[in-house]
């Protein structure tokens, strides 16, 4: 049975290149149960290659037309040295090493002739632990559909009877009730009339910012400032994680009255500054964030991609980190307006025209000349709230590692796990060696930020010191 795919999905496929893959990942760390052999790991290798019959979409292939994706049909047999495979390393818990490894497996695109999805077990020669990297294109569905997904390979408690992977667990959607042929045209009509008159309006209000009549509006795109993390996207990547208590961010949340959105962009806004001025920059203006928003309604859980990528001003011209936060609650809620009163569809179209430009310099290798449309991309994902187990073997972590946008930048995703904040880094190696520093900028840049409530001497220049 083939499975259709939007023309959002498509995207992900027709502007893939081997420099800039489209799949997105995680690396989870994990703790072997308690009474463990020595060959836990090869023995779970062996039991995860056994689950070769996938369900979809993880046992589809992309059908095209002349290189035109057109559905996704099913394989007569998965390959699974392939789609699961191990490794060995001395010791996980050595994060710059355990973060080069992944690097390199995170630059490689997947096979397009096969299903598009990896998993990739790592052991430990060290530790009572091992980690698995794995790795989904972005067509098969956005961050939220992947989390909700993934959830369906853990449970709550050790498991080891009834142990079912992600690819062969049952991802059934719920029955949608069929509506009567009339309705849907009619809806249909609607909501082109509704679409087009929104993104009209949606590129008419730029346009007065653009002509400086009405300033207040979202950005102008490609506002980005030029930087050595921004420009064509080259293969090779540079990849970091970093965790923060949850907690402290809802706590700090309340306390500022922001949300813990805009707690963590001030925190990577501040962090991504510092960074770059050890590369000698400083900025006249705010540099600009890629964010995704999120356009399914409550309680929608459709398979796919349902985003859009807008970019936000961030923070300028205030040492205080309070006064930068303030400055970023007002950017970002400016940006949230003008999604609240348009139609998700228009700002869907609105992301695929100004992306399309920009996917364009990157075919044509000319992104260098252009400014890009933000330097930084931020999303979050909500992720399970308890501890779960993979088989029987405790999850610690899930860091989510995503792709690179066309104009380069880096991309930090961040999804809650268990009361934690797990946070991942990315971005192409052509010009820096190491994120490690920039992870290290962004705690120091939010126990500033909580610092800053009850000492207002607090500066950010005082970050790296």
């Amino acid at each position: 049975m083939t499975k259709k795919i939007t023309f959002i999905d498509k995207t992900f496929w027709i502007t893939e290149s081997e420099a800039n893959p489209k799949h997105v990942a995680g690396l989870q760390l994990l703790e072997m149960p308690a009474d463990a052999p020595e060959d836990y790991v090869e023995q779970l290798f062996v039991e995860l290659q056994s689950f070769n019959k996938a369900v979809s979409p993880f046992n589809c292939r992309v059908s095209c037309f002349l290189g035109y994706p057109m559905k996704l049909s099913p394989v007569d047999q998965l390959n699974m040295d392939y789609h699961v495979q191990m490794h060995v390393l001395d010791d996980i818990n050595n994060k710059p090493e355990l973060h080069k490894f992944v690097a390199k497996l995170h630059e490689t695109w997947l096979d397009r002739d096969k299903p598009l999805w990896q998993y990739h077990l790592i052991k430990d020669k060290e530790n009572h632990g091992f980690a698995i990297y794995v790795k989904v294109h972005h067509m098969y569905g956005d961050g939220a559909t992947l989390v909700r997904w993934f959830q369906k390979g853990y449970s709550e408690q050790q498991n080891s009877q009834d142990f079912v992977p992600v690819w062969a667990a049952d991802l059934t959607l719920r029955d949608r009730k069929k509506a009567n042929i009339f309705k849907q045209i009619m809806t249909g009509l609607w909501d082109i009339i509704i679409t087009a008159k929104d993104l009209i309006w949606i590129l008419f209000r730029l346009l007065l910012k653009l002509l400086r009549i009405n300033q207040v509006y979202m950005p102008i795109p490609f506002s980005g400032t030029k930087t050595i993390l921004t420009g064509q996207v080259k293969k090779g990547r540079v990849v970091s994680t970093l965790d923060i208590d949850f907690f402290r961010v809802k706590t700090l949340s309340i306390r500022l009255r922001a949300s813990a959105n805009e707690i963590m962009l001030c925190a990577f806004d501040i962090g991504v500054h510092r960074f770059l001025k050890d590369y000698g920059y400083t900025f006249d203006k705010a540099l600009y964030t890629n964010m995704p928003i999120n356009l399914r309604k409550p309680g929608e859980t459709t398979a796919g991609n349902k985003i859009a990528i807008v970019p936000v001003e961030l923070a300028h011209d205030e040492k205080d980190p309070y006064l930068r936060l303030r400055q970023i609650i007002e950017n970002h809620r400016i940006v949230k307006r003008a999604a609240k009163v348009s139609h998700p569809a228009a700002f869907s179209y609105y992301t695929l025209l100004i992306q399309s430009y920009s996917t364009l310099f990157e075919i044509l290798h000319i992104s260098d000349w252009f400014r890009p449309i933000g330097n930084i991309l931020v999303s979050n994902m909500p992720g399970p709230p308890n501890t779960l187990y993979f088989k029987d073997a405790k999850l610690l972590a899930n860091y989510p590692i995503s792709a690179m946008t066309p104009g380069g930048g880096v991309n930090i995703t961040m999804v809650t796990y268990n009361g934690i904040a797990q946070i991942g880094l990315v971005c192409c190696n052509s010009k820096i060696a190491s994120l490690e520093p920039m992870a290290q900028y962004f705690r120091e840049a939010f126990d500033m930020l909580e610092g800053c409530v009850d000492d207002s001497s607090l500066n950010v220049d005082d970050i790296g010191i």
